[in-house]
């Protein structure tokens, strides 16, 4: 089978399946912001997480994924990955990196980084946002959530070729 580059939501959920991940799927209006996924989400259970694209001054690639009420302060977190200052990773990068548009990042992204030169984007994952029983992230739109436990958004990043950096945020997020 071909793969199609970027990736759909249809092969990702097909994806899914092949590795066995339970996960429920909702659908909802589009959104592009926080504010906006609390307003048109509806009730969904589970942790509610963002994601931001981040580069560093020296090319690196950074997907931190959180819970969506943290604050990241960028210095502090661009000190703690032991990188230069970071910047929001313009859009033309995020769609040639991981073939989403702003307002669809997720971690599901990582299938469309995974290339015979290796990965380039590294993984943050929150460590608070992984004690939850369920985490929440769009399904490569922004017209849809998938829920699943944290341990199969584990095998699916690694299934991925991405080893995530498990890190504590909670020290660098702004009150």
């Amino acid at each position: 089978m071909v793969r199609q580059i970027p990736e759909t939501r249809e092969t990702l959920l097909a994806r899914l399946d092949t590795l066995g991940i339970a996960y429920k799927e909702y659908s909802h209006p589009p959104v592009f912001t926080v504010k906006e996924a609390k307003e048109l989400r509806g009730v969904i259970p589970g942790a509610h997480c963002k994601c931001l694209f981040l580069q560093a001054k020296d090319g690196g690639l950074f997907l931190i994924i959180c819970l969506e009420w943290h604050r990241i302060d960028m210095k502090k977190l661009a000190n703690l990955l032991l990188s230069r200052r970071l910047s929001f990773g313009k859009p033309d990068l995020l769609i040639k990196k991981l073939g989403v548009k702003p307002g669809s990042v997720t971690p599901f992204a990582v299938i469309n980084d995974m290339g015979s030169k290796g990965s380039r984007v590294t993984i943050v994952l929150d460590k608070k946002m992984m004690g939850y029983t369920k985490v929440n992230y769009h399904p490569l739109t922004n017209t849809g959530t998938i829920g699943l436990s944290p341990q199969d958004l584990l095998r699916f990043l690694v299934a991925c070729d991405h080893e995530p950096l498990i890190l504590d945020l909670d020290p660098i997020t702004q009150k």
